[in-house]
């Protein structure tokens, strides 16, 4: 994949970061379609997609969006960025888009979603990603982002020995151009297991207690369990050969210690709102793997008990 021009990107989840970052890729001039449905879909076909961030400035952009995926044609990249529980009934959408240099860029939470990717489509198209940034849908057509970060880290997840390919390099350079902020990696494993090990025990404690990290990061026995929770994640990504940062805990203590004390998980947001959390991708995805590697993991075990039934919220 060596392209000198615009790309064709498809938006497979165009909500607050899929959207997100069509938007910019839209703004820069790539061609891109957003795969969307009801109000939000109705609302970018009549009105455009606006883009409200106090920090960097409001856009909109007019961009082609559409339901049904077989009417966009074959692209270059698409952009995975669903919720991972809506895997069964959106994958399948990204077949019509794929020709043989299409690749699949997934930012979707947590370590799973590559393998689900590779299982239907063949290890060949699939790069690995993860996203740093806070925007959400405030009304159909609609993203509001808070604060300025946008930040993508990808690579090759398959193959060895890791490498920085080349289409890793092309697709990063369209995400730059687009003012986004992408570090391109030679082994696209670390950095997502790396956010992984921080957001899974920063979720699983927000939502269990139903408050934002400050009180939980105030007190010093939950603090200390919070810990002991992103330790247990890392002993399965090691014990799973992942070389995640030596010094991977103390970027935690440090990363969270500098963080609004107001910060709420997507989880604990998702979980106030009555709607579907990503507890099986999330805390059930680390009690899995790390059956499988013998490592015992009570604090998630435990954790994943407990927000276990709020998976599919009654009603």
């Amino acid at each position: 994949m060596l392209q000198c021009g615009p790309m064709r990107f498809a938006i497979l989840g165009s909500g607050g970061v899929g959207g997100y970052y069509g938007a910019r890729l839209a703004r820069a001039g790539h061609e891109v379609t957003f795969i969307a449905r009801g109000a939000h879909l109705a609302a970018i076909r009549e009105r455009g997609l606006a883009v409200r961030s106090p920090a960097l400035g409001d856009f909109t952009v007019r961009a082609a969006a559409e339901e049904d995926s077989s009417r966009i044609g074959v692209v270059d990249v698409v952009i995975v960025a669903i919720k991972a529980y809506d895997n069964n009934t959106a994958l399948p959408l990204i077949a019509p888009m794929l020709g043989p240099e299409s690749s699949i860029l997934t930012l979707q939470n947590g370590v799973d979603s590559v393998a689900e990717l590779a299982e239907r489509y063949g290890e060949p198209p699939i790069i690995g990603g993860t996203t740093y940034v806070a925007t959400s849908i405030v009304e159909p057509g609609v993203i509001e982002q808070t604060g300025t970060h946008r930040r993508i880290v990808m690579g090759e997840v398959f193959g060895h020995p890791p490498r920085l390919s080349d289409r890793v390099r092309t697709i990063g350079e369209a995400l730059a151009g687009a003012d986004i902020q992408v570090e391109t990696v030679e082994d696209g494993r670390v950095p997502i297991w790396e956010k992984f090990i921080l957001l899974v025990s920063v979720a699983a404690f927000t939502g269990a207690a139903r408050l934002p990290i400050g009180p939980l990061w105030a007190d010093e026995h939950v603090r200390a369990r919070l810990l002991d929770g992103c330790r247990e994640i890392e002993q399965v990504a090691r014990a799973e050969g992942v070389p995640v940062a030596p010094d991977m805990i103390e970027r935690v203590r440090s990363y969270i210690t500098n963080i609004p004390p107001t910060m709420r998980s997507s989880l604990l947001i998702d979980l106030s709102m009555g709607k579907r959390i990503e507890v099986e991708a999330l805390q059930g995805s680390v009690v899995r793997r790390a059956a499988r590697a013998g490592v015992p993991v009570p604090v998630i075990s435990t954790l994943y008990a407990v927000l276990k039934p709020w998976a599919h919220p009654a009603g």
